[in-house]
């Protein structure tokens, strides 16, 4: 939920009471035109020309005001505290000042200010829709100091939903092979693309513990099994687990872990991960933050010895709350996996990819949403079989919506769909994943 929201439900009132009575003529054009710029998404040009006024202009309630949601919307957070103070200096019973002040505050990190000066709008005359969705804010100020403190948390899951191809094989079961001289073979049915339908059960835990305002140390732990109706061969489980420290000073916040992870299907393992990650997250207010990652691991496959390889990925993301409830995001990665194995440069590749998404509130209980992703997979070697350097396109989309019927409770129905594009045969293929998911969180 975004705090703009709960402003913008203020303006009508707030318009009608502190601008009817202005009484500069040409004063009054320079307020309109610039609450108007504001509400057409032009934030900047409005703050832009308030601000050669403000020398003159200060201590007007009507202009503060507008500078103030001006500078608001333009991130610029300490210069609309300091408009905003001034108008309910002189007009104490503002509404849209005081709820603009407490999201000012709140994007400087003042819980506490901000927790107050939104109590004490909920007791002035407010719209029923304006009063919860300030109870909504509270409690995600509420959330943010619960980040602060030491605390345990947990989940279980459940999921149930059809997957047209739950092996990632081909769809074609005759694949010619040059190193054969280009003789067809015939896949076995196990290697062709299966369709059935599973369903899933998880569970995790996470902790932190905090030392100091700054320091806390971070763990966590989590499961998950998934059971196929037909093709009981190709169920899998999978466990990772992790541990490290967390930093904050400021609006950065600078984490450390180990993470430990397998991977099994038909209750044999696959994969054995090791390694550390460490995380850099700059919020500059509170509604956006960037993240920058680096991930270093190494890939043990039993029986399988030489596709071990050691992974080495760097990211970066932002993330970002707009106006009505919407979220956006994006990231950028790019890495190595090195086979450890000596001459066996095809079982090594270069990655890059990206990701975007979004997320629309629909109403206090239900989201829509929507991500995609785009990754290319270049190898190192020429492939014995096929003969030439294997390279992989994949995309991947999820559509769906999360639903909270009550609270801690989370239903999520999703559509994802994965193509890989690849130049050797039995590594291209697709698959379409349509499920539902129930999750309780403690």
């Amino acid at each position: 939920m975004s705090f703009k929201r709960i402003v913008f439900l203020l303006t009508a009132a707030w318009f009608s009471a502190t601008l009817a009575g202005a009484v500069h003529a040409e004063a009054d054009v320079l307020v309109r035109e610039s609450l108007a710029l504001v509400e057409q998404g032009k934030a900047q040009q409005a703050f832009d020309q308030l601000a050669t006024a403000e020398a003159e202009r200060a201590g007007d309630p009507d202009f503060d005001s507008v500078l103030g949601i001006a500078a608001n919307e333009t991130g610029q957070f300490t210069r609309a505290v300091f408009a905003l103070e001034r108008v309910l200096t002189v007009q104490p019973g503002n509404s849209r000042a005081r709820a603009e002040l407490g999201r000012a505050l709140f994007a400087l990190g003042d819980n506490q200010a901000a927790r107050q000066v939104l109590q004490e709008t909920k007791r002035d005359a407010i719209p029923a829709e304006v009063a919860r969705k300030i109870d909504e804010f509270l409690q995600a100020i509420e959330r943010n100091e619960e980040a602060a403190r030491s605390s345990v948390r947990a989940y279980v899951e459940t999921a149930a939903g059809i997957d047209s191809n739950i092996n990632s094989g081909p769809g074609n079961a005759n694949v010619a092979v040059p190193s054969l001289g280009g003789l067809i073979l015939t896949l076995s049915p196990a290697s062709v693309k299966l369709k059935d339908d599973y369903y899933s059960l998880g569970a995790g835990v996470s902790g932190r513990f905090v030392i100091d305002p700054r320091l806390s140390l971070i763990a966590s732990a989590s499961g998950n099994y998934r059971f196929n109706q037909d093709h009981n061969d190709f169920d899998t489980r999978q466990f990772d687990v992790s541990g490290g420290a967390s930093y904050r000073v400021g609006k950065d916040e600078f984490t450390g872990a180990v993470q430990i992870g397998t991977y099994a299907a038909d209750n044999n393992t696959v994969r054995d991960q090791r390694g550390v990650v460490g995380e850099w997250t700059h919020r500059p207010d509170g509604a956006s933050q960037w993240t920058t990652y680096l991930q270093l691991s190494t890939l043990r496959y039993p029986g399988q010895n030489l596709r071990d390889a050691n992974r080495h990925v760097l990211g970066t993301s932002y993330a970002a709350a707009l106006r009505g409830g919407l979220l956006v995001f994006g990231g950028l990665y790019a890495g190595t996996e090195n086979e450890r194995a000596a001459n066996v440069p095809h079982l090594g590749h270069r990655l890059a990819g990206l990701r975007v998404g979004l997320q629309q509130s629909i109403n206090a209980d239900v989201d829509l949403f929507a991500n995609a992703g785009y990754e290319t997979r270049r190898y190192g070697g020429a492939d014995p079989l096929f003969l030439v350097n294997r390279r992989d396109r994949q995309t991947n989309l999820n559509l769906g919506l999360t639903w909270v019927p009550v609270v801690s409770w989370r239903v999520t129905p999703q559509l994802s769909l994965l193509r890989t594009n690849s130049n050797i045969a039995i590594s291209d293929f697709s698959k379409r994943v349509l499920s539902v998911t129930v999750r309780k969180d403690f």
